[in-house]
């Protein structure tokens, strides 16, 4: 069965996109987690421990408090209260830190730090697992024993305001609720609005013992504005106010009913320094907390400053104010500030039954549970504590029951802090089988790719793919039924949950299938290599063809990649070995630029640069320079004789000085944004423009790269699309203005009704429309065969489309990136490709590098918190899932898109043949290349210490940069395919 090589690449992606996926199902695995209080609901308490004396303390303690408020502000960082920013701006909340009935925690809260598992994490005191990042976007119901759950079997009734997360894990828990969106990140106002207006009355009822109330606003100001903006302030002081509201009507509730009320003050998560989050920076982990009570009451000169604490210790916490169990899976302990003011016996109640718990929790996940220092310590403490409750029965109170009881006090705090240490280190259990599953897919591609690579870039562009041979059929089903047997053992004998073996045995066996054709069909390549001899050879028809310092530099920077992502901090600052690769390949083209002009008595005879005809790998086949230039003329960029001899003038001195242009632009790129961990924090020009003392300079600055954004893509498109390219990009800058991010010349100080939303919506329908009329023209092409032009202006038509969104969800600072992209793209198409005459397989790679540097040009990193969550709700004035997660990777992974398709425009316009087809293999090669290899290392690296704080967030970014690599190839083979039919 023949197959041209876009279309072979393209499928080879697929299958890879499914291995990928399983492994990922695989690696992220469940956390510590207990099956007692699933089992046995009803399991009683444990009683008080005694020494030779009977307790009758068998019960749970009666609840501290009689209403409880919990008022969450999302993205509370912990400078914001405790800072200069909670000073100037949430005055009565510094009192109360500082003088009031309050104590207050620094709350760390743990990776990742996203919304819905930091809910998970204060409500059950477990540790999520990491893949409840990708869970955020749609919550499913919460199964694990929590706090709410405790509550309303408890008879507590719950009231619950805010983001609907809370609804989406705790369904038919709350008596009232109200739920607004989380994600719709455009909103700040309303948002939180929708919660306040319910206080003053649910305030004034008493018909509750728990509220519940979610603000969203701060967070949204951040991911809209960052942490410095001046709307910070502004719901700082509204939250203060709100706060001061609910603390006095409970204050006067408790003057008539004489029983202390809890308030709790906290935050989810932090945010980082340009306002996202889900990241291990200080400014994502840590959070405020304040407990606020009239059971807190301090003595004068009583100064408490905040204590650093576990996020995870608030739901201890919770379940002993509200007299509830401690839900069975926390890792937390309880903060002992909370009780200090109740009687001895009770202090050692509240931590013997926190300590039963965690102990409880560690001999159902630690083998070897004896030998912690965390259980011997609560041995030794229910001892001390028995012995206590001896002497207190016995109505001593003498000075050595004091001291035993300090003693045992101290003696269970040190053991719940080392319990929970203990615990919170647990590495969960990963689904190995999964993974080994979908690594192996992902590793038979990768070779496939490999050895098919002298077919797949020879002239004809095609390969013998092996389907149907007997030979391939009996090794096939050989192979099909042994991964079967191997796949019923692993089943039938595995105690732990496996993700594969839930798969219906129709989908498993589908899987084993195709891993048995994908394992003959490398085998079948293997042995055609042996037969034909070209397995030790680069070329067989010209065994001294040699290696360009083009080929060696591509070949050693993709190896070179690949093997720097073995170390945590070659991860963090990823974006320097772009920067350097990239740098490196422009010195590369400047040295050949020259040695052309200047010292090419070698090739002058052939009048033409070097052309590569194979990709480099470890098997190319590459052509012999003195036969290339005729041989493989259908292949290259440049249809004529173009070399540097036929350029006179400027055009001479504009390739001379092409390289050292880029050179320039991707060092003032590197001055916008900072990006990585070591230097993020240092101030960049990006910080300069969005301060709100330069907004006039970033006004500019807009203005002007939308301008030089319509004079570079313009030139090829119809007279339609221009006027649609100028409206909108005229639109966009109205959009900006719109939302306050740049100011028009005539603008006045009121504030902006719309939101952006009309302006938004105008802009996407000049989008769509742009976007339509390239698929109108390619769809013409296929009409009128013999007219090409049509179908290169519709290729650029649906490039510029894409232009224009990119400057649309970019922010203002961030348009200069998409102006030195579109510019660098011209200076390279003009003067490089063309002159030098590279192949398609080089110019791929050079897309493709490009493409991974604009990546990081933008401001992003392999951390979550860089993800620009508001560009997807430009133009939507409610949240709608599909759009919004398509304008974010869009947004995110524009870079790379963005050059795939000028990629597939260039080599439409400028060659004919098979180049397509050979872009395509190439660029599903040198995708495959950085996932394969990660895979390996994440499995071996598993158990390491920065696992879920740097591997597992590119992880992630793999996992994505793979399906936008499918979705690429499938472009790349659909124009492949029109070009066969033209």
């Amino acid at each position: 069965m023949r197959l041209g090589s876009g279309t072979f690449a393209a499928c080879c992606v697929v299958i890879e996109v499914l291995g990928v996926a399983l492994f990922l199902r695989g690696f992220f695995p469940t956390p510590v987690r207990s099956s007692a209080r699933t089992e046995h609901q009803a399991e009683p308490p444990a009683p008080e421990p005694s020494a030779g004396a009977s307790s009758n303390w068998t019960k749970l303690p009666p609840p501290l408090f009689r209403k409880v408020v919990i008022m969450l502000i999302d993205g509370l960082r912990d400078d914001f209260v405790f800072g200069s920013k909670g000073v100037k701006f949430m005055p009565y909340t510094t009192y109360l830190v500082e003088k009031g009935a309050s104590h207050s925690f620094v709350a760390e809260a743990k990776l990742p730090t996203v919304t819905m598992p930091r809910i998970k994490a204060l409500m059950t005191g477990s540790l999520p697992g990491f893949i409840d990042v990708v869970r955020n976007l749609n919550s499913p119901a919460l199964l694990e024993d929590n706090v709410i759950t405790q509550a309303k079997a408890a008879g507590k009734r719950i009231i619950f305001y805010g983001d609907e997360t809370w609804v989406k894990l705790f369904p038919r828990h709350f008596v009232e609720y109200d739920g607004t969106t989380s994600f719709f990140v455009s909103d700040y106002t309303e948002v939180d609005d929708n919660v306040t207006r319910h206080l003053d009355k649910v305030l004034k009822r008493g018909d509750w013992d728990v509220l519940i109330l979610h603000y969203l606003g701060l967070d949204h100001i951040g991911h809209v504005s960052g942490p410095s903006s001046p709307l910070i302030g502004h719901k700082l002081r509204e939250m203060d106010s709100i706060l001061m509201k609910i603390h006095t009507s409970l204050l006067s509730e408790e003057r008539e009913t004489l029983v202390p009320n809890l308030l709790v003050l906290c935050g989810d998560h932090g945010m980082s320094e340009t306002g996202g989050h889900g990241a291990s920076s200080v400014e994502e982990l840590n959070t405020a907390l304040i407990l606020i009570s009239s059971a807190f009451e301090r003595k004068p000169g009583d100064i408490r400053r905040p204590k650093h604490v576990q996020q995870t210790d608030l739901a201890a916490t919770l379940a002993i104010g509200l007299g509830l169990p401690i839900p069975g899976n926390s890792v937390g302990s309880l903060l002992f500030p909370t009780v200090e003011g109740r009687p001895v016996r009770e202090q050692l109640r509240f931590l013997h039954l926190n300590a039963v718990q965690l102990s409880k929790l560690l001999q159902e996940n630690v083998p070897s549970y004896t030998k912690e220092p965390g259980f011997e310590q609560f041995k030794m403490s229910e001892r001390l504590h028995g012995n206590w409750i001896r002497l207190y029965l016995e109505e001593n109170n003498s000075e050595v029951l004091f001291n035993l009881g300090a003693k045992v006090r101290r003696q269970y705090l040190d053991a719940l802090r080392t319990l929970s240490l203990s615990l919170s280190r647990q590495v969960a259990q990963y689904d190995i089988y999964s993974m080994l599953v979908g690594t192996v897919m992902v590793l038979e591609v990768l070779a496939l790719l490999l050895l098919s690579i002298p077919q797949a870039l020879s002239s004809e562009a095609e390969l013998e793919v092996p389907l149907w041979s007997p030979v391939f059929s009996l090794l096939f089903y050989l192979m099909f039924l042994v991964l079967s047997a191997l796949h019923v053992i692993v089943c039938t004998s595995t105690e732990s949950s496996c993700y594969f073996c839930g798969l219906s045995w129709l989908t498993a066996g589908g899987v084993m299938a195709l891993i048995s054709a994908l394992l003959c069909a490398v085998g079948s390549a293997l042995a055609k290599m042996f037969a034909d001899g070209k397995f030790l050879s680069k070329n067989p028809a010209h065994p001294k063809a040699r290696w360009s310092e083009l080929d060696v530099l591509i070949l050693l920077g993709t190896t070179g990649h690949v093997l720097s992502l073995g170390a945590s901090s070659f991860i963090e600052e990823e974006h320097q070995t772009w920067y350097f690769l990239i740098n490196t390949l422009c010195l590369a083209l400047c040295h050949e630029i020259y040695r052309n002009c200047f010292l090419r008595d070698d090739c002058e005879p052939q009048q033409c640069s070097h052309v590569e005809e194979g990709f480099v790998s470890p098997a190319p086949a590459l052509q012999d320079r003195s036969i290339r230039c005729n041989m493989l003329e259908p292949h290259r960029v440049s249809k004529g004789p173009t070399s540097l001899d036929t350029l006179r003038g400027y055009e001479k001195w504009m390739v001379l000085a092409s390289p050292w242009v880029i050179l320039t632009c991707c060092r003032l790129l590197r001055s916008l944004n900072q990006t990585g961990v070591q230097w993020a924090h240092r101030p960049d020009l990006g910080h300069w423009l969005t301060s709100s003392d330069h907004k006039a300079e970033l006004s500019v600055l807009a203005a002007l790269s939308l301008i030089l954004i319509f004079a570079l893509v313009q030139r090829r498109c119809s007279l339609t699309s221009k006027v649609a390219m100028a409206l909108g990009l005229l639109g966009v800058y109205c959009y900006r203005a719109a939302i306050g991010n740049v100011l028009f010349p005539w603008q006045r100080d009121s504030k902006d009704i719309s939101k952006g939303v009309i302006e938004a919506r105008f802009v996407h329908v000049f989008v769509l429309g742009i976007l339509f009329t390239g698929t109108k023209d390619l769809l013409k092409s296929q009409v009128i065969a013999a007219d090409f032009t049509i179908k290169t202006v519709g290729l650029w038509e649906i490039y510029s489309g894409l232009v224009l969104l990119a400057a649309l969800l970019f922010r203002p600072h961030n348009l200069p990136v998409l102006v030195f992209s579109l510019f660098i793209q011209t200076i390279m198409t003009k003067f490089i490709w063309k002159p030098l005459r590279h192949d398609a397989a080089e110019i791929t790679i050079m897309h493709y590098w490009f493409g991974q540097a604009f990546f990081y040009f933008q401001g992003n990193s392999n951390s979550i918190a860089t993800v620009d969550v508001s560009a997807g709700f430009v133009g939507l004035d409610t949240y709608m899932e599909v759009p919004a997660m398509f304008l974010t990777a869009f947004a995110t992974f524009a870079g790379p898109v963005l050059w795939a398709s000028h990629l597939v425009s260039f080599l439409s316009s400028e060659t004919s043949g098979s180049a397509l087809g050979h872009a395509c293999f190439c660029y599903a090669l040198i995708c495959s290349f950085p996932v394969s290899a990660y895979i390996i290392l994440v499995t071996s690296l598993r158990y390491h210490l920065f696992i879920w704080s740097v591997f597992s967030p590119k992880l992630l970014y793999e996992g994505m940069h793979i399906l936008i690599t499918a979705a690429i190839c499938a472009f790349f083979t659909a124009m492949d395919q029109t070009n066969t039919k033209s």
